[in-house]
């Protein structure tokens, strides 16, 4: 009987419409011991379905890195730029804004879209962009309290200007909310949880989209590849079974997760390793791989035994 009740506690916990929106790494407000992403935020993120979009970023200026600031890195904000059918405006797109909000029209005026919110996993830019045109239209000081399109909607393709530079600049934590001096208590005590559960990463300066991070005792190498997934694998394969898949000694590739139509591999780096250490080894490897990348010779045994190593560990994110 113990174990009944437990159980119809926790669908009690788990049907609980009352659960209030948090960032998608922080605790979920219901107790579970999960975080939000995994808990109530999935149940949220499933509500409407749509037509599946394989590569729902591509198109986007910095495909990988707009991937990556959803997926791999913690507290960063990018610039991007409207088109001119929506007035030409530079806005700043964040992992995280306070209160898991959508986007934000500041009292300072500036417009924040964030990523790493409650968004259909089938209509991931279509959301992001309803909630960035409504933030633009609001009044100075609203936040876009909600997300979520019935129908058909732009993608944010339709809204940002494809050719205007997306750099990601990442911060040690979200005291980039509080820049404009009006936040509440209720933003600052948002601040200060996901303030605790940053991870210390790095964007590296001599490649694209890749990012170190320290996690526990560990140091590791995240990196968002732009390349379809299938030539992909072949090319990590020939270099995995030519013993060519690591970023150098007492490094070893850990495998990969796919992301919004994107692989990203791991890397397992020594625990001193700074993002710095690895900038010449990740260009290396770079050099490496647009080599496989180029062979279009069948794989060996070999190379086939490698590819099924490296298919085995690869985990998809929702």
């Amino acid at each position: 009987m113990g174990k009944k009740t437990r159980r119809t506690a926790s669908v009690a916990v788990a049907d609980d419409a009352d659960v209030p929106v948090v960032g998608q790494r922080e605790p979920c407000p219901c107790g579970s011991g999960k975080r939000y992403k995994m808990c109530h935020g999935r149940a949220r993120a499933d509500t409407t379905e749509v037509a599946r979009v394989a590569r729902p970023f591509a198109g986007v200026a910095g495909e990988c890195d707009w991937v990556a600031m959803r997926e791999v890195v913690p507290a960063a904000t990018a610039t991007a730029t409207t088109t001119g059918d929506h007035g030409s405006r530079e806005i700043v797109v964040a992992t995280v804004l306070p209160m898991a909000w959508p986007a934000m029209h500041r009292a300072d005026g500036q417009v924040l879209l964030g990523l790493q919110t409650v968004l259909q996993p089938r209509a991931r830019t279509r959301d992001a962009a309803d909630a960035l045109l409504r933030a633009i239209d609001s009044e100075p000081g609203t936040p876009v309290n909600t997300v979520g399109l019935a129908g058909p909607g732009p993608r944010l393709q339709d809204v940002l200007d494809p050719g205007a530079e997306f750099r990601v600049a990442v911060h040690e934590g979200f005291d980039f909310w509080l820049e404009d001096g009006t936040q509440s208590d209720e933003v600052r005590s948002s601040m200060e949880r996901a303030n605790s559960s940053v991870v210390p990463t790095e964007r590296l300066a001599g490649v694209e989209s890749a990012y170190w991070c320290h996690i526990g005792a560990r140091s590791h190498l995240r990196w968002v590849l732009p390349h379809d997934e299938e030539p992909l694998l072949d090319a990590i394969a020939r270099l995995h079974a030519g013993g060519g898949s690591s970023l150098g000694e007492g490094t070893r590739y850990i495998g990969a997760f796919r992301a919004h139509g994107l692989l990203v591999p791991v890397w397992d780096l020594p625990p001193e390793f700074v993002a710095d250490d690895v900038e010449e080894p990740a260009a290396a490897f770079g050099a490496r791989l647009a080599e496989a990348l180029s062979d279009d010779a069948p794989l060996t045994v070999d190379e086939r035994r490698a590819r099924a190593g490296v298919v085995s560990r690869q985990l998809t994110l929702r």
